[in-house]
């Protein structure tokens, strides 16, 4: 017989679930970043590729006055669209992070804007992507401080 004795090991269900929460966590900002870099990466290809149909029901006046005036202008349509594509890939290949979620920040807040305001069908979406980019922002926070610092450091 074997004198062997195995280690104490706690199995009860708060201990599991107590794991299984710790390696939810540490995998949620990898997954926020890669929806967040996925949903960029595709809508702004989208803007140069139109390969996503587009709906079925009018858009409300405002939204196509808008969309025009985008369009029309000659540079900023692709100018947000192309700063969505390069963001989104910075996201995906895990590369400059926060500098990729400051950049998007203002296109974040005008997703938000245009469908509280003008398309209200899809506000929901919006506030999904700005809480992915709030919370990726969260977890990347000490990149943030010396911005949000009162006085410059020299």
């Amino acid at each position: 017989m074997s004198t062997h004795t195995l280690p104490k090991t706690d199995f009860s269900a708060s201990a599991a679930s107590s794991r299984a929460a710790r390696a939810a966590a540490r995998h949620l900002p990898t997954a926020a970043r890669v929806l967040l870099g996925l949903c960029f990466f595709v809508f702004g290809l989208n803007g140069f590729l139109n390969f996503i149909p587009p709906p079925s029901e009018p858009m409300p006046e405002g939204a196509v006055k808008l969309g025009t005036a985008f369009m029309e202008s000659g540079y900023l349509f692709p100018l947000i669209k192309g700063t969505e594509v390069v963001a989104g890939l910075l996201l995906l290949c895990n590369r400059f992070v926060p500098l990729a979620l400051v950049v998007l920040a203002p296109v974040v807040l005008n997703i938000v804007a245009f469908h509280l305001w003008l398309l209200p069908s899809g506000t929901g979406l919006s506030l999904v992507l700005a809480a992915l980019t709030l919370y990726l922002a969260w977890a990347h926070r000490q990149a943030y401080a010396p911005l949000l610092a009162a006085r410059a450091a020299r």
